[in-house]
């Protein structure tokens, strides 16, 4: 199994120890990028990733690494802590890159197959928020199976965080290696995804976006093709 880890800050926090811990149990290659110092450019809003190409985008070189390990992996990790009620800047920056790989746009069809997981961690709330920042562009990009998971720790500092704390954490993480290992490789778009992917199919019939829709149109899925399907 390939797991990319993407975490939104540099130092290794409680966050951190709780990604890299579930990485570990699902065992396997994994690959490690830590926000900001792997990718720091914030999107200047030029829409040419929209209109021209992804690859026009004045940061493609240099998110390109992070794009081809989520590529290439069966599961990735976005795990960010709680900062004022959300995710950080830094992970709602890389996101913001992606805007091009929504739905509506051009998705990567790899993403159909996928499983995703979004951690966050805080010391007292905010968690559903930060989790929804993450986990809206993950639905987005079309990944039909996303693990949630977002814990208060009530300590600031991973050495302080209670060992009961820790133990109820080592169990929820063992819980979702476990569902992660028994879907891996049979991933099934769910009712969500499809239902999705049908309007935005009929929004390409009457949208004026030559680009968007002569991809959709190469990919076969404004026929019956689907990007789930062998």
């Amino acid at each position: 199994m390939k797991i990319t880890v993407i975490y939104s800050q540099n130092h290794k926090g409680s966050t951190y120890h709780i990604a890299r811990s579930l990485a570990e149990k699902l065992g396997g290659e994994i690959t490690e990028f830590f926000l900001p110092r792997d990718f720091n450019d914030y999107c200047c809003g030029c829409t040419t990733c929209f209109l021209v190409s992804e690859c026009k985008c004045p940061h493609y070189k240099k998110l390109a690494p992070i794009t081809k390990a989520i590529d290439e992996s069966d599961v990735f990790i976005l795990a960010s802590p709680v900062y004022v009620l959300h995710a950080t800047a830094a992970m709602k920056n890389l996101l913001d890159h992606y805007g091009w790989r929504y739905m509506v746009h051009r998705p990567e069809e790899k993403m159909f197959k996928k499983q995703a997981v979004c951690i966050t961690t805080a010391a007292g709330g905010g968690m559903s928020s930060a989790l929804k920042d993450m986990a809206d562009s993950v639905f987005h990009w079309g990944v039909p199976k996303i693990y949630k998971y977002g814990v208060a720790l009530f300590e600031l500092q991973w050495d302080k965080v209670s060992p009961e704390r820790k133990r109820s954490i080592d169990k929820k993480l063992d819980s979702i290696a476990d569902s992660i290992w028994k879907n891996c490789g049979h991933v099934k778009a769910g009712l969500k995804t499809k239902g999705m992917f049908t309007v935005v199919q009929m929004l390409h019939l009457v949208m004026d976006n030559k680009k968007d829709k002569g991809y959709w149109i190469r990919k076969g899925w404004m026929g019956d093709k689907r990007p789930w399907n062998k």
